[in-house]
Formats: C-alpha cells, sequence, structure tokens
C-alpha cells in the first residue's frame, strides 16, 4: 500500500529541524552540562557511531527510558537466539547505565540520535538494520521517514497510546496518518491502544500484549544482599519505591505515624530519579527522622529509620529486602509504576489512586486481593502498618498478586511470533547477497 505524501507540518518539522541542528547541538551541550547527557558518548546523540557495525544482519531495538529498554530484552535474547545481531539503543542516561548490564552477548548498546534529519541520516547509514523495533510510543517522525525512504521495516512493539496522546494526535489526523502507515505492524499492549492506533490510521494493529509482564526479576549483588540483610536483621522493612516529588513526605509521615507501634522500622526510599536523593533524605530530616543515603556510602545501621536507596540498577536488591512495596507516581498524578518486579520477589504491593499506566493490571490485582490501594499517606500509613503486624497476610498478598499476573504473560512469545516472518525475510537476503 502507498504511504500518505508528507503534509505541511511534518515538512516544516523536517525543515526546521535542518536548519536548526546547530541550536539542537547547544541543547545537548547544555543537557551535558546538567548531568543529563553522557559527555563522553555524546557524539552518539548526534548519530556519530561509538562502534564498529556487526557484521551480518542487524536488528536494531529502541526503548527511550529504562522500562522500555528493559521490556525489550527478551527480544533482543530472542533475536541472538535466531541468529541475528542486535543494536539496542535508549535515549536517557539511567538508561544508558542500566541496559548495558543487563543485554546478553551478541547485543550493543549506542545512544538514540536526536530526531535531526542529518544525524538521523548517519546514524541509519552506518548501523544499516535489516529490521527497526520501537517499544511503547516512540514515535519519531525524521527516523519513521528515514527508515521507510531506506527501505527498512519498522515495528512498533509494545505499542502503548493513552487517551490524552490519542487527543494530542487528532489534531493533526492526516500528520498522524502519513505516519503510522510507515509502520509495517503496530502490535498493542491492549485493546484499547490498538483501537486507538487504528482510529489515527495505523492500517496494521494487532494485539500482542505487555512485554513487561515477561521480563527477568532485577538482578541483586549477592554479597550486598548478605550484608544488608545482615544488618537489617529481624527489623520491620518496606519501600516507597519509584518516588516522585511529594511522596517522600508521605513515605516518611507513615514511619512517623507507625514508629512507636513499631520502634525499629526501617523505611526504605528509592526516587524515581536518584538524583533526588538529597531532597528524599531532606523530607526524612523534616519529620525529624535519622536517615542515611546509599548514594552517600551510608548503610542501615540500626540508628537509621530512613535509607535512601538513590543509586542505578539496585530496585532488585530492596525489593528483596522488603515484603512490603509501596509503588510511586500513583499518590501524585503521574500515572503509577510497574508492579511486576516486586510482585515477582515476594512483595506485598500497595498502590495510590493514579494509576492509568498501568490501569488494566491493577484492576486485575485489587480484584484478586494481589495489591492493596490507597488515597493518601493516612492510609498508607493504616495499610503498612496491617501488612507489617500480619506477614503471613503480606505474604498472601504477594502470592495473590503473582496468580493474578500469569494471564498476562506470552507477549514476548507472540511478538517473536510477528517477529518470524521478517527473520526469514532477512536469513533469505543474507542468503541471496
Amino acid at each position: 500500500m502507498r504511504a500518505p505524501p508528507l503534509t505541511l507540518p511534518l515538512r516544516a518539522y523536517r525543515a526546521g529541524l535542518r536548519l536548526g541542528e546547530p541550536a539542537v547541538a547547544g541543547l545537548l551541550a547544555w543537557r551535558a552540562r546538567r548531568g543529563k547527557e553522557d559527555p563522553r558518548r555524546l557524539s552518539e546523540r548526534r548519530g556519530l557511531p561509538g562502534r564498529a557495525r556487526p557484521v551480518g544482519p542487524l536488528v536494531w531495538m529502541h526503548g527511550a527510558s529504562v522500562g522500555e529498554a528493559l521490556s525489550l530484552v527478551g527480544l533482543v535474547e530472542g533475536m541472538i537466539a535466531r541468529g541475528f545481531s542486535v543494536l539496542v539503543t535508549t535515549g536517557t542516561r539511567t538508561a544508558a547505565e542500566l541496559i548495558g548490564t543487563r543485554l546478553p552477548a551478541g547485543a550493543v548498546h549506542q545512544y538514540m540520535p536526536l530526531d535531526a534529519p542529518r544525524w538521523v541520516g548517519r546514524f541509519l547509514d552506518h548501523w544499516q538494520p535489516d529490521l527497526a523495533l520501537v517499544a511503547e510510543s516512540e514515535i519519531w517522525p525524521n527516523v519513521i521517514l528515514g527508515l521507510h525512504d531506506r527501505g527498512i521495516p519498522l515495528i512498533l512493539v509494545n505499542g502503548r497510546m493513552s487517551e490524552r496522546s490519542l487527543r494530542g494526535w487528532e489534531r493533526s489526523p492526516r500528520t498522524a496518518e502519513a505516519l503510522l502507515a510507515r509502520i509495517a505492524i503496530c502490535l498493542a499492549q491492549t485493546q484499547d491502544d490498538a483501537a486507538r492506533f487504528a482510529r489515527l490510521g495505523a492500517p496494521r494493529v494487532s494485539v500482542a500484549g505487555n512485554l513487561k509482564y515477561d521480563s527477568a526479576v532485577p538482578p541483586a549483588d549477592r554479597q550486598q544482599l548478605a550484608y544488608l540483610g545482615e544488618m537489617i536483621g529481624e527489623r520491620p522493612v518496606w519501600i516507597a519505591a519509584s518516588t516522585h516529588a511529594g511522596e517522600e513526605v508521605a513515605a516518611v509521615s507513615a514511619h512517623a505515624q507507625l514508629k512507636s507501634r513499631f520502634p525499629d522500622l526501617l523505611t526504605l526510599i528509592a526516587p524515581r530519579h536518584p538524583g533526588r536523593g538529597p531532597e528524599a533524605a531532606a523530607r526524612a530530616a523534616e519529620a525529624g527522622l535519622r536517615s542515611a543515603r546509599r548514594a552517600a556510602g551510608g548503610r542501615p545501621h540500626p540508628g537509621v529509620d530512613v535509607y535512601v536507596a538513590d543509586t542505578v540498577g539496585e530496585l532488585g536488591l530492596f525489593y528483596r529486602l522488603s515484603p512490603v512495596a509501596f509503588l510511586g507516581g500513583s499518590l501524585v498524578s503521574r500515572g503509577g509504576q510497574n508492579p511486576i518486579e516486586p510482585l515477582r520477589l515476594d512483595a506485598a504491593v500497595l498502590h495510590g489512586p493514579h494509576i492509568q499506566n498501568f490501569a488494566e493490571v491493577y484492576r486485575a490485582l485489587d480484584a484478586a486481593g494481589g495489591a492493596l490501594a490507597v488515597s493518601d499517606g493516612r492510609e498508607l500509613a493504616a495499610s503498612l502498618g496491617d501488612l507489617l503486624a500480619e506477614p503471613a497476610r503480606a505474604r498472601a498478598v504477594a502470592e495473590a498478586g503473582q496468580r493474578a499476573l500469569r494471564p498476562f504473560e506470552g507477549a514476548v512469545t507472540r511478538t517473536l511470533a510477528v517477529l518470524d516472518p521478517f527473520v526469514a525475510q532477512m536469513k533469505l537476503a543474507a542468503l541471496q547477497g
């Protein structure tokens, strides 16, 4: 099917980024000075390669941030098992630091170039992928157009389209259709996501489920697990994980409310963005609680009430230490965080009302008694106190949550089945080439 012509907004977007490339380079430099970009690898963001292209067919997979990138690991392993090299790109520094420790042999990492036409062009000219996969909602016009112009199939995997995004795209329906028509297949997470993509003009849409339900549990350093476990000992402990501004206040307030009931209570706080560690420690101090920060070398010794886990890639360690986990981004309007990892590591999950990013799974969890909803800091303290006082109940909530997750699994297998015809084409092309 012939792709629709480029709309005026798309032409203006391409021309603006072509002419505005010096300004975009300045933005990158500014971000590097603020620590938001890796200065040693800044050239990758301009499409300049940081290493040689592997020999043979190559699959490119992109996940912008931590969750999206980690969701791709099962597909990376599947494509390597089929005999292909894999290039994985990310857009954030935190995702790059974390994914580098999770990729199997046969995969390489680079930063995604910003969506300037010349930068995207030289990235594609160097890597020459035979197939491209992008996760969730990464719709970058110059990337899509560059792949289409080179005849490289693009597949949207783990596709997600919120009602808010849909309304935004519907203000430019012809532009949305011009881009989505150039995507070979949209594999959506849910029927609702699929309907939104189809409504915008994506011609080939199906539902494969959410790859995150098939993700392996996050790793933990065994020595650190033993060391911290011995230090914590028999203290009651819980974690407020992936917290956003305002939620640390609720966490330390819950601790303060429960302190007389559990005098040796230990609260772990893992901010969603580790750079907010000092802020989380400050909130504890304001509540009269003693804190220590992991990034500053602190330890959860008996004199510490609140231990701030402000490091990258260690949630697996702290979930293993905590029988109860509150998932952040849910008491404030951020859409909630992924409950899968703590559940798989045997933690009972608490969450606030703002869970639209994972609405389907939270509905299933709540209905099965596999997670508990709280509306504010007072309810958080009450539910937390009940679970800490009754470890058997906390275990029962975690087990119910694990059972509720099982129907959601299998997205990696379904996605790889859709990719296999493209795999066959790549193998044929390699034999003929």
